[in-house]
């Protein structure tokens, strides 16, 4: 059984707390922890062991955070505004290459891909 929260769908016998902090850009594991016990949920719960109460009340306590869409929204508009100033790391965001002063004669690949991602959209 798949359970939908916030349009992305989690796996029914996935445990509740990796499946929050796998699926939802912007929850970690100790975020979905911390909601687990908010919700007073426990967290190696599987998703399909879920009532419908319960799934609404995940899906009020994540609309209240910055999750998905509006987190990606916040993050491009951070990284425009340090191009927009001329800092060093938004020159670095520009040409793709890594940010936080790694390497670049190797092991650079993953920075090229995420910052191009990041960067152009």
């Amino acid at each position: 059984m798949v359970v939908h929260i916030l349009g992305k769908s989690l796996p029914g016998t996935a445990l509740l707390d990796y499946a929050l902090a796998s699926k939802i850009f912007g929850v970690g594991l100790k975020t979905s922890r911390e909601l687990c016990a908010k919700l007073g949920f426990y967290p190696k719960m599987r998703v399909h062991q879920l009532t419908e109460n319960q799934v609404l009340s995940i899906t009020k306590e994540l609309s209240e955070m910055t999750v998905e869409g509006k987190l990606k929204t916040i993050l491009r508009e951070n990284i425009q505004a340090k191009k927009d100033l001329g800092r060093y790391s938004g020159l670095r965001h520009a040409l793709g290459l890594p940010v936080r002063g790694q390497r670049t004669k190797t092991n650079a690949q993953t920075a090229k891909r995420l910052n191009r991602y990041l960067a152009h959209r």
